[in-house]
């Protein structure tokens, strides 16, 4: 299971690969993968969600109610709510997103992909997309599956990082580096 490169803990990493083997066997990787993306975009767009599984303060069972109460909410199976309560019953829920990223990346991996975090000062149009997409497949000689992120400080330009490789084509960081060059000169 991924750990270092995927910057997944030991114990998500633990608790991903047993949730993998659980998928696995009930074959249901796939969807154990959208329930997952889905829990961790609940995560991104909610700060009272993150507020409520890194709070020591509440007690388990008040954990796991909530948790169960959002999950079924938003249409989460039943292995993955099963997963995370129980997550929840041994006080692990500050974990979850990275249980997250490694049950993904361990999937990802399988599967022969790679991940591109390609960060943009703009959201993509349709044929941004397409483009990068094709050229990272090209470059990279697999199945490259983007995350795509908007960061306005950047500009223009974007940053592309696919493992522990990275290309910084901003106008932020190239303005930071013309101004270091410029400090030189006077």
């Amino acid at each position: 299971m991924a750990t270092e490169g995927t910057g997944v803990s030991e114990l998500a990493s633990r608790y991903a690969s047993a949730l993998f083997d659980l998928a696995d066997g009930q074959q249901a990787l796939d969807q154990t993968a959208q329930d997952l993306t889905s829990i961790k975009a609940l995560l991104a767009e909610s700060a009272d969600l993150r507020r409520l599984i890194g709070s020591p303060l509440l007690a388990r069972n008040e954990q796991e109610r909530a948790m169960e109460a959002v999950l079924a909410a938003a249409g989460i199976g039943e292995l993955v709510r099963k997963f995370v309560g129980l997550v929840a019953r041994n006080r692990r829920l500050f974990a979850l997103p990275g249980m997250i990223d490694g049950y993904l990346a361990e999937l990802a991996r399988r599967r022969g992909e790679s991940t591109a975090r390609v960060t943009v000062a703009r959201p993509l149009t349709d044929a941004q997309w397409t483009a990068l997409a094709a050229a990272l497949n090209k470059g990279e000689g697999s199945n490259v599956k983007l995350d795509v992120w908007v960061d306005p400080s950047l500009i223009g330009g974007m940053i592309v990082k696919i493992g522990s490789r990275m290309v910084d084509s901003s106008v932020r960081t190239k303005l930071n580096k013309l101004k270091l060059a410029m400090k030189g000169v006077g």
